[in-house]
């Protein structure tokens, strides 16, 4: 493993994001990071914040607009799906990635009852014909550089009409050092034991996030940035409440 420091994001690649494998070992990938997920408490943070939105959701009196970008496995709108149903709320719901096989491996674990749609594409260039009335991400900020990261700050800011929210991981000692050694007693896939790690160290501070709003121009006072157990930071825009 290389050197690593944390006062800055580091550059390190991921294997997931650069080593071409088949479709079995992708999806593999993408059920152990689910489980990450689960364990992790990662869906609670997304959950509540639509729990916020919920009387400005049933408003509406249509159906509740949400895309979910860099959506992989598709397990986080699998769960805004069951929150939806435990809600009566009604919402039309779209993951966004831009590998092909996120959307076969989504398609295959959803319910063909579920009315998921599953996207292959360049968030910046999606627009879907009625719009977007949130926009979520989860673990997916950090693959980007910060100004890729800015753009697409300011892309969500210009697109989603009740509000956004970014779920990513904090840049710490502690989470990298406690994460490289679970992984391993885990036995999780090779990609998370070795990505899992590189993105805890390409992820963000509070700090980062303040000044990569502002590259974004966001107004950062219109924002909440927050620490969530057990190592995650998350980004907060309601423009309705």
């Amino acid at each position: 493993m290389y050197a690593i420091g944390f006062c800055e994001r580091s550059r390190a690649t991921e294997l997931m994001d650069t080593e071409p494998v088949g479709f079995e070992e992708f999806r593999a990938c993408l059920v152990d990071l689910a489980r990450v997920n689960r364990l992790t408490l990662a869906y609670g943070p997304t959950l509540g914040f639509f729990d916020r939105l919920l009387a400005a959701a049933r408003r509406l009196r249509r159906p509740l607009e949400v895309v979910d970008v860099g959506s992989g496995y598709g397990d986080m709108l699998r769960e805004i799906d069951a929150w939806a149903m435990r809600h009566r709320i009604d919402v039309s719901l779209t993951g966004v990635d831009l590998n092909p096989w996120s959307r076969r491996a989504a398609t295959e674990a959803t319910g063909p009852d579920r009315k998921i749609h599953w996207i292959t594409a360049d968030a910046f260039a999606y627009q879907p014909p009625r719009g977007i009335d949130v926009v979520v991400s989860s673990i997916f900020t950090h693959h980007l550089p910060d100004p890729l990261v800015a753009k697409f700050l300011a892309w969500m800011e210009g697109n989603a009409r009740m509000g956004w929210f970014v779920s990513d991981l904090h840049r710490r000692p502690a989470p990298y050092h406690f994460f490289r050694q679970f992984a391993k007693l885990a036995r999780f896939h090779r990609f998370v034991q070795h990505d899992g790690p590189v993105s805890i160290a390409r992820a963000f501070t509070a700090a980062d996030w303040q000044r990569l709003l502002v590259e974004a121009g966001v107004e950062p006072a219109l924002v909440e940035v927050r620490w969530r157990v057990p190592f995650r930071l998350t980004v907060e825009r309601r423009k309705e409440r």
